[in-house]
């Protein structure tokens, strides 16, 4: 039996799923971090997008749950809803987008309920038989359904936790495949507060969230599962009222992965991946339990300590706010050459008036080549309620 072969269009399909760059020229050796289900780790909105995808620490929106769910007891409205759409990697296909809706709804003044759903379609796949004949075709797509709770524990400190199912289904159980599927949870705390600096006065908030935590997930061999993309991100944001009318917020994220490194030998010359020593030590940290990967994350990088810094994504923003009404944002996007060479500007701007609002986002990746060019998010915002009006409540926005 022939085992029917991909087109040319399933050959991007690790680099898609990788959603990397190709790797700097500049180093000699390259040890990208691979999972399944990467998709997870990129903002879907078009608000953190233009902010370098930062957001653990920003004020608290309808998208709240899906950065921190420490953030979810400071939203500022009774319910909230947004949905976002990404045509995604519109330079190489017209028919791949990434799709997210969200909502919150209060059940008191400090509590709150949240719901999203990623959807993420790769577009039409042609499988081809050894001989190059048409065998068929497939639609590969993944998604996440995510349900969250966040509380305040005072007026500054609030907690949170969400509980996600993942189902990512990219052959349609061709050549002994088949869907892989996950469930998996978040925890998140978030804390701002008001202080003076010099003349003036600022708003500062740190946020911490765990994501991803959750059992390994299998296309394959039962007996070789692939890690969730398990990250820590930690942020801060401070916000200074330059007037009445007018604010801008600074923020700044800081983002790894808690899954093991790939392993190389440092002092072959030919980064001979291959060596038997090599292959084994890799299947071993292939192996590693869920608590195990987490905790040797911080310590098992080929290279050392200096590797492990490498394994740090950044994220900084600013946002301009003028009268709570329009919105002006700009951001980075930083990762390492040797961990994927992600690296890329990005504008966005958004509007409110009364209970819609509309957030936009344009990438400028560092090379013309980059798969990432050319990408748009579009978010749609719907806020019903403020906390005045809904608990009679005099509690200001946050940030």
């Amino acid at each position: 039996m022939t085992l029917p072969k991909l087109s040319l269009r399933s050959v991007l399909l690790p680099g898609l799923l990788g959603l990397a760059a190709t790797a700097s020229h500049a180093q000699s050796r390259v040890n990208a971090i691979t999972t399944a289900v990467p998709i997870l780790t990129i903002s879907p909105d078009g608000r953190s997008s233009a902010l370098g995808e930062a957001g653990v620490a920003i004020s608290p929106d309808a998208n709240a749950g899906y950065y921190n769910p420490g953030k979810l007891g400071f939203v500022r409205y009774q319910h909230s809803a947004a949905v976002s759409y990404t045509p995604w990697l519109a330079g190489i296909s017209n028919d791949m987008g990434l799709a997210y809706l969200s909502g919150t709804s209060k059940i008191g003044e400090r509590s709150t309920l949240s719901a999203n759903l990623m959807y993420f379609d790769l577009g039409r796949i042609e499988y081809r038989t050894a001989q190059n004949q048409a065998n068929g075709e497939f639609n590969p797509k993944e998604y996440a359904l995510t349900i969250g709770y966040g509380q305040k524990l005072s007026d500054n400190l609030g907690v949170g936790i969400n509980a996600r199912y993942i189902r990512s289904n990219l052959t349609g159980g061709t050549a002994d495949t088949k869907p892989g599927n996950a469930v998996a949870v978040d925890l998140g705390a978030y804390y701002n507060t008001d202080l003076t600096i010099g003349p003036g006065e600022y708003s500062l908030a740190f946020g911490a969230a765990v994501s991803n935590i959750g059992n390994k997930i299998t296309y394959t061999d039962a007996n070789q599962p692939d890690f969730l993309p398990t990250n820590l991100k930690l942020g801060t944001a401070i916000t200074k009222e330059l007037d009445a009318y007018n604010k801008i917020t600074l923020t700044f994220d800081a983002n790894k992965l808690l899954v093991p490194s790939p392993y190389y030998d440092k002092n072959d010359p030919t980064d001979n991946r291959q060596a038997p020593a090599v292959v084994a030590e890799n299947e071993k940290r292939a192996n590693y339990g869920i608590v195990r990967g987490i905790t040797s994350s911080f310590s098992d990088a080929p290279g050392g300590f200096s590797e492990e810094l490498k394994e740090i994504n950044l994220s900084a923003g600013a946002e301009y706010v003028y009268n709570d009404l329009l919105m002006a944002r700009v951001g980075y996007f930083y990762e390492n050459p040797m961990k994927g060479d992600r690296q890329y500007l990005s504008f966005g701007a958004g509007v409110r008036y009364q209970v819609f609002g509309i957030d936009g986002t344009y990438l400028v990746p560092n090379s013309k080549a980059n798969p990432l060019a050319q990408t748009l998010r579009v978010s749609l915002h719907f806020n019903f309620n403020e906390l005045s009006e809904a608990f009679g409540s005099s509690d200001s926005p946050t940030n």
